[in-house]
């Protein structure tokens, strides 16, 4: 054991202990450095009202957006409906031949709905049905005698060659008018915007909102009020 090779050997064990004993020691001496709590408080305050401020909007934004996708799609879906329809029946102009205006109105709904999905049908006394809506706000001109509810939860009433999508249904949503109920029309050519592209004061009418929302992909007019259709200022950015 007293051999050179033996002191070596135990020399070198020692060494390793001790270094490793120090660096152990060093690290529980170092002094290490962070936010006092006072200082991580105000942080989090700050961040919290960054958050207050910040998040009602983006949420607003992101609500319409999906407003807007959600609008083209059933948009999208009435105008393969009715063109599927015409190949079947012919031109819009001569499904009603012969008929009074009420049966009119039934057979345009049966030939539309013919090619759609929906998951129900509403008749006048449904909570889903826009009857009674759309008498009392626009008039028996705009009466809307037949309802459907889309697989999406959407309610879409059938007019005169008016359509009337109340995007969160009937008795959901805030069911305010072009915040989430919006006007279309059809004729022999297909689906329409609307033919009247001139504002109603300082943002669109009924008649109208449902045509923005289409064109500009978005729901600005109700955010801000120097807004114009083909001209001008189209988004509050």
């Amino acid at each position: 054991m007293n051999s050179p090779i033996s002191a070596k050997l135990f020399n070198l064990s020692t060494n390793k202990l001790k270094n490793l004993f120090t660096t152990h020691y060093s690290q529980f001496t170092k002094k290490v450095f962070a936010f006092t709590l006072a200082e991580t408080l105000i942080v989090m305050g700050i961040i919290g009202v960054v958050a207050a401020l910040t998040l009602p909007n983006l949420n607003s934004s992101t609500g319409d957006k999906e407003k807007v996708v959600k609008l083209q799609k059933i948009y999208s879906n009435l105008e393969d409906a009715i063109g599927r329809a015409k190949i079947v029946y012919g031109p819009v102009s001569n499904w009603c031949s012969g008929l009074s205006e009420n049966d009119c109105e039934k057979r345009r709904f049966e030939r539309i709905t013919e090619f759609l999905k929906y998951s129900k049908v509403c008749t006048v006394s449904d909570a889903c049905t826009l009857f009674a809506r759309n008498t009392s706000s626009l008039g028996p001109g705009y009466r809307m005698p037949y309802s459907i509810v889309l697989p999406d939860g959407a309610t879409v009433g059938f007019g005169d060659r008016w359509i009337y999508i109340d995007i969160d249904g009937i008795g959901k949503g805030s069911d305010i008018d072009c915040k989430d109920t919006f006007f279309l029309f059809y004729d022999n050519s297909g689906m329409h915007y609307t033919n009247d592209k001139s504002l109603d004061g300082d943002k669109p009418s009924l008649y109208k909102c449902g045509a923005w929302v289409l064109m500009y992909n978005n729901l600005d007019y109700l955010k801000c009020r120097d807004l114009e259709f083909n001209t001008g200022k189209t988004t509050c950015k």
